[in-house]
């Protein structure tokens, strides 16, 4: 397996949402990881304000991805996130929302590749863990709200180790049905390990090198990026791509 390390990019979240600038993302580069110690911070658990239309897209697992909405949809979101890159929270919050709604309308599938590189940047293994939750999530029936739910209660800052354990499972609370004594041990035993293990090869063999990457059937949409972070724009570049 090829190995990479990654580090985070320069501009600050609340910057580029301020200044537009292009460059938000978690980005890869050559060199070292930067360990600094980690806190584990308590999380405000939030929901998505998309639950109700996330509740009812189906998701399953396949290989190192995992698939939402109609697997039969006539074209294909791919995304790469990491659980606590807070480029990824901006695009859930915006553009994922857009996604989401078409989804519903059986027009779109959504293929997550779910990283966890930014644990060597900062020490912790709060990516792992929630992507292991997430994984748990899709035999749950869960997956999209649980996801969604995730990045909503996403840490202040990558430094924070907040995907604890007991963490995971209050936002778990917050998904109806998704707790159980399955999920539960799971998420407590890390269960999905090696799921959580494929998932980072495949972003670190698939060369996209930034969280959120999104292609639309394949390819990046054109523009400048920012589009991702605001719902209506993210629309109108899909619908720019075929898909409305």
């Amino acid at each position: 397996m090829r190995v990479r390390s990654f580090r985070r990019a320069g501009v600050a979240l609340a910057a580029a949402t301020a200044l537009g600038l292009s460059a938000a993302a978690c980005s890869s580069g050559s060199q070292g990881s930067d360990s600094g110690a980690s806190s584990q911070a308590e999380l405000a658990v939030k929901t998505s304000p998309d639950a109700a239309v996330l509740a009812k897209l189906p998701a399953k697992a396949e290989g190192a991805e995992i698939v939402v909405g109609d697997p039969n949809a006539p074209h294909t979101v791919t995304v790469y996130e990491d659980p606590r890159c807070p480029f990824c929270k901006h695009f859930e919050a915006g553009g994922a929302s857009a996604v989401a709604r078409l989804a519903a309308d059986g027009k779109v599938k959504v293929r997550y590749t779910i990283a966890s590189f930014l644990d060597a940047n900062f020490g912790g293994d709060g990516s792992k863990r929630a992507a292991n939750a997430m994984r748990a999530a899709v035999e749950r029936g869960k997956f999209p709200e649980f996801h969604a739910a995730v990045f909503a209660s996403q840490p202040a800052k990558e430094t924070d180790d907040g995907f604890t354990t007991d963490n995971l499972l209050k936002i778990a609370d917050q998904v109806p049905g998704l707790r159980g004594a399955a999920f539960d041990q799971a998420v407590r035993e890390n269960t999905y390990k090696d799921y959580v293990k494929s998932a980072e090869s495949a972003f670190e063999d698939s060369g996209v090198n930034n969280s959120p990457t999104v292609l639309i059937d394949g390819k990046k949409p054109g523009g400048d990026g920012r589009a991702m972070f605001d719902a209506e724009a993210f629309k109108k570049v899909l619908a720019d791509a075929g898909i409305s």
